[in-house]
């Protein structure tokens, strides 16, 4: 592995890193920060209550902006005190000088401890010199029955499943 490999490699798992940070701390900002103008966000493989996809950064922007909604009377779209998400093993594979696709586990804690687990499949583009996320598809493989996130994505959906 070469030196350039490994900085990429290192710039792909910060870009996770931050993703991560600014999501648990609803930072609406330093999260759409990760993604390339033209990212995707979306879920893959789930119930259809949880499904979503996000087709640009202004759309993951939007979304980002539903889960806080600050004093407009709205009640938040979960239950939880806190959420901690916890990356595990991220296997990244560089396809191209600035093109990478990455495979991460990872598990959300709540007040109840762990709530719900999948992984990420990515790919990356290097802009700039950064590594963005340009394409995000999240697996969710469990959620606790206690999950103090059951009904959050769709609180926060801007069309009902039933209209999609």
């Amino acid at each position: 592995m070469t030196v350039e490999e490994l900085l990429a490699r290192e710039g792909i798992r910060q870009t996770m890193a931050d993703y991560t940070m600014a999501g648990d701390r609803l930072r609406i900002d330093d999260f759409v920060g990760v993604f390339t103008e033209d990212a995707v966000l979306e879920s893959e493989g789930v119930p259809e209550s949880d499904a979503f996809r996000y087709a640009s950064r202004a759309e993951i922007h939007d979304w980002m902006s539903r889960w806080s909604r600050p004093g407009d009377g709205t009640p938040k779209p979960h239950q939880a005190t806190f959420i901690r998400h916890h990356l595990a093993t991220s296997q990244i594979q560089l396809t191209g000088p600035d093109t990478a696709k990455a495979r991460t586990y990872w598990v959300a804690y709540t007040d109840i401890g762990p709530d719900h687990c999948g992984y990420y499949l990515d790919a990356f583009r290097r802009e700039g010199g950064r590594w963005l996320i340009s394409h995000r598809r999240i697996r969710l493989d469990w959620r606790s029955d206690q999950s103090l996130y059951t009904q959050a994505i769709l609180s926060t959906a801007a069309t009902p499943p039933g209209d999609r």
